[in-house]
């Protein structure tokens, strides 16, 4: 057999009266474009942190909003400042403007700050630019993503054979798919969730036209099992009771193993959503706090929070791969029967999108580089942080501490200050630029919330974290 020509590469576009084409990203030439590019968007991310000195820009809104008018001037100019310029420009822009979640002090949401490596592989999938809705648009993307939710369904659900996942823009898209799942199995579910439950269930039941869930009191900020068993008792079928692994205001989790012995007796149907949560099945010392996590029938993980992912990383974990087989849907271009019976495979009940990105790479990048091992250790580190930091609040007679820490936030107030008083000093650090603390409202009370995601903070940026605070309150 005679070995064939090497492929000649392709010749750049030709240029038609002075006009150029401009440089593609993918392609045999693509790097070659792009390697000038990345050192303008590295040089230009450098000089914009530089220059806002600090977790976010000071100023205020107004004071930002002009900055980037002032920056952008025609946002649709007549005529381009070519790639340089507007790469420096407008990403130094967004640089200097950001809430940088890799600054110790930009600690009030669940947003973490991503790993370097994965968004180098994000970068990738930006450049080739497949999509997941079907295989001829994403050979070894499509592979990849199957070996990969593979592995981590088998996480969530270790005594499973063929449990499985699909990738999600993140917990909110997840829960509305839990809930169409449930719906497709039972008919009109009716969603049981405490009060301590992400607003996006709610949501997801009204967009799904099912009736209006029922609340169950979570006192102590954790779904009350006394309550559920009550309302269990009372409420007729098909039930979907939802739990929290990991709240967004205080990160608690709520009772799992009794919530799912409830649902069994009752024969309700259980989803967790382990958005924040989900990540400590990597770390071997934190797992057990999600001891009867593999006793939900679908489960929400988010690895843009404890996973360090750029958004988004979001996946419906489920532990009957047949609830799937309500999603399968055909379009011709896309799926046509023959080419599924002849083994092309069918992408299109992988997702309720049709057009999206393979998000996964960047998660099987960092699964590869860290391992279980290196991903819980990252796990352990903020876990650590949080209590470090718990403990410095609890030590200090000026400030109030609400519970020792269950995941990696804190909550946390000036001691004999009201609620406006804690309002005005989160805005005060907000518009200096100084910290970026979120708010949580519980026992009828508002707190400083502090969500530690951030691997590299040090005991030395709790403590002026809390220098800050003290000395805004005094004002």
């Amino acid at each position: 057999m005679s070995t064939p020509p090497p492929r000649a590469l392709p010749s750049p576009p030709s240029e038609e009266e002075g006009t150029a084409v401009p440089p593609l990203s993918g392609g045999p030439q693509g790097p070659t474009a792009l390697r000038p590019l990345l050192t303008t968007v590295l040089d230009a991310l450098h000089e914009g942190a530089s220059a806002r000195r600090g977790p976010l820009p000071p100023g205020g809104p107004e004071a930002v909003a002009a900055r980037v008018r002032e920056a952008v001037g025609a946002a649709l100019p007549p005529e381009g400042t070519g790639a340089d310029e507007a790469l420096h420009t407008l990403v130094r822009l967004l640089a200097e403007g950001a809430a940088d979640p890799a600054e110790p002090l930009c600690a009030a949401h669940l947003h973490c700050p991503p790993l370097a490596l994965a968004t180098a592989a994000d970068l990738a999938v930006s450049a080739l630019n497949p999509s997941l809705d079907s295989w001829d648009q994403a050979p070894a993307a499509s592979a990849l993503e199957a070996l990969v939710t593979a592995a981590l369904a088998a996480e969530v659900y270790p005594r499973a054979r063929t449990a499985d996942a699909l990738v999600t823009t993140g917990g909110t898209e997840s829960n509305q798919l839990a809930l169409l799942l449930a719906r497709e199995q039972h008919g009109t579910v009716r969603l049981v969730c405490g009060e301590n439950a992400h607003h996006s269930l709610h949501r997801a039941a009204w967009l799904l036209g099912l009736p209006e869930p029922v609340t169950v009191p979570a006192p102590a900020g954790t779904l009350n099992p006394t309550a559920l068993a009550d309302t269990l008792t009372q409420l007729p079928g098909p039930v979907l009771v939802a739990a929290t692994a990991g709240t967004t205001d205080a990160g608690l989790i709520d009772p799992l193993p009794e919530i799912a012995d409830l649902c069994g007796a009752h024969g309700a149907r259980l989803h967790i959503d382990a958005a924040y949560g989900g990540g400590l099945l990597f770390s071997d010392r934190q797992r057990a706090k999600l001891d009867g996590l593999d006793r939900a029938h679908t489960v929400t993980l988010d690895l843009h929070k404890l996973g360090w992912q750029p958004v988004a990383a979001g996946l419906l974990a489920v532990r009957d791969p047949h609830d799937l087989d309500a999603l399968a849907h055909r379009a011709d271009y896309l799926n046509a029967d023959d080419d599924t019976e002849a083994g092309l495979p069918d992408l299109l009940g992988r997702s309720l999108r049709t057009t999206r990105r393979p998000d996964i790479l960047k998660t099987a990048v960092t699964l590869r580089a860290l391992g279980r091992t290196g991903l819980g250790a990252l796990v352990d580190r903020v876990c650590a942080a949080a209590r470090e930091f718990a403990q410095l609040i609890d030590a200090h007679p000026g400030f109030e501490l609400y519970d020792t820490p269950t995941i990696s936030t804190v909550l946390f107030r000036p001691t004999g200050s009201d609620d406006a008083d804690l309002a005005r000093v989160r805005r005060a650090l907000l518009t200096d630029g100084r910290a970026v603390l979120g708010r949580a409202r519980l026992d009828g009370r508002l707190w400083f919330k502090a969500t530690l995601l951030n691997p590299h903070t040090r005991p030395g940026d709790l403590a002026g974290l809390l220098k800050l605070v003290e000395g805004n309150t005094a004002r």
